[in-house]
């Protein structure tokens, strides 16, 4: 019996309509869990978006499915689940009305401005019971579920520290967004804060069992001023004309700390609109050793390093000796399913997510993870706000964080030293 699932959003990373970079977006990675799911119900505001899903999903060898631009009429389809792959101002309200129906949601990644929302996300999952799942992709990556193994194993002792970036070039997609109806360019126009942590904080929260007996308890942030769009925008012709007069809002690089009840700490940074290359820099530092994503290197007190004379490209790499650690999705991913979308991770995100619908097993990243990642936007931007403040984290889960049960996205090998 195969998941039968609606799409809402068919853009670039719902079907990865208009991408030129390979990439074959959420629909393509639900066509390679062929075996347990089909797509029957799909739903665009764009209708060219529409028939170019559908005739993927008939060119698939599945039937046409039901198609709309009106979300509320997909609802009514025949359908087990949703997944929503919108804009960023839409996730939550298409959300609720599909955990109001009745139906599983899969909701795609990104912060919201509005503390409000995340508590009418909780207060939905609460009165309807209505499973909901949070896509972050990265929490399936292969560094961030190594590292998480690495920790659950005591290999790096207990954790004081993590850090993680997102920081990716994006000056040509926002701008491009007059052209492609992209929503990260009235984002940039109109807020300043952490609008993305979600990507470097999902992984490390898992780590640090937010939620699950541990919280945040308060963020302080920084905004540089905001001035590689308008660089980037005055120094290309395609833009200059249509945009050259914008006073853009986003400062270039956002800094974020957060303090775990724990007493751990977090660092992100937001990194988009200046010239680097990607990075999420995953780190945690912990009492037998330290992980970093950029150099993937894990560097080990027990091996007597001289921490005074040893460099880092000694250690380059060095994540490599320790494949006994990953969880079996990664040490049995074939090439093909490597290739079909973020190296990998959307595959067995979605595979995981259809498991999780069919065998109604509980959701690995669930309502109150989503939301305590979420919130981190807002809670960023009132901090800038009010000249970097600190502010107070709110508890989502009303107190049940205290004995709440860590729900590890993947199987998470025990590994003998």
């Amino acid at each position: 019996m195969r998941v039968k699932l609606g799409f809402i959003g068919l853009g670039g990373r719902g079907a990865a309509y208009g991408m030129t970079d390979g990439s074959i977006g959420l629909l393509g990675n639900v066509l390679n869990n062929a075996k347990n799911a089909v797509v029957t119900a799909i739903c665009d505001k764009f209708p060219e978006r529409i028939d170019a899903a559908a005739k993927k999903i008939v060119d698939n060898g599945d039937p046409m499915p039901f198609t709309t631009t009106d979300y509320t009429e997909l609802m009514k389809a025949d359908i087990d689940a949703i997944i929503i792959s919108t804009s960023w101002d839409m996730h939550v309200k298409v959300a609720l009305e599909g955990m109001r129906a009745g139906i599983p949601v899969a909701m795609e990644v990104g912060g919201t401005h509005f503390i409000d929302d995340c508590w009418k996300l909780v207060d939905c999952y609460e009165e309807t019971g209505t499973p909901i799942f949070f896509m972050e992709n990265c929490c399936f990556n292969k560094d961030e579920t190594l590292v998480t193994s690495l920790v659950r194993n005591g290999v790096l002792g207990e954790i004081a520290y993590c850090q993680g970036y997102y920081a990716h070039d994006l000056r040509e997609e926002i701008a491009g967004g007059i052209d492609t109806h992209h929503y990260r360019l009235k984002e940039y126009m109109e807020n300043n804060c952490e609008n993305y942590p979600t990507h470097q904080l999902g992984p490390i929260s898992k780590i640090l069992n937010i939620t699950s007996g541990n919280r945040f308890v308060k963020l302080v942030s920084m905004a540089t001023k905001a001035i590689g769009m308008k660089h980037f925008v005055q120094n290309n012709p395609k833009y200059k004309d249509r945009l050259g007069d914008v006073e853009w809002k986003q400062g270039d690089v956002v800094t974020t700390m957060i303090e775990c009840e724990n007493g751990e700490t977090i660092f992100l940074k937001l990194d988009t609109t200046l010239p680097r290359l990607y990075e999420r820099c995953v780190t945690v530092n912990g009492t037998k050793g330290f992980y970093n994503q950029t150099t993937q290197a894990v560097i080990l007190d027990k091996d007597n390093i001289d921490h005074e004379h040893a460099q880092y490209k000694d250690f380059f790499f060095t994540q490599d000796k320790y494949k006994d650690y990953l969880p079996d999705d990664w040490r049995t991913i074939t090439e093909e399913q490597i290739k079909s979308g973020h190296g990998g991770m959307d595959y067995i995100m979605l595979k995981h997510f259809i498991e999780c619908i069919k065998d109604k097993k509980p959701m690995p990243i669930d309502v109150y993870d989503a939301v305590t990642w979420m919130s981190v936007t807002a809670l960023s931007a009132k901090s800038i706000q009010n000249g970097s403040v600190p502010v107070e984290c709110p508890d989502f889960t009303r107190g049940k964080y205290k004995t709440r049960k860590t729900v590890d996205v993947l199987d998470f090998p025990a590994v003998k030293d």
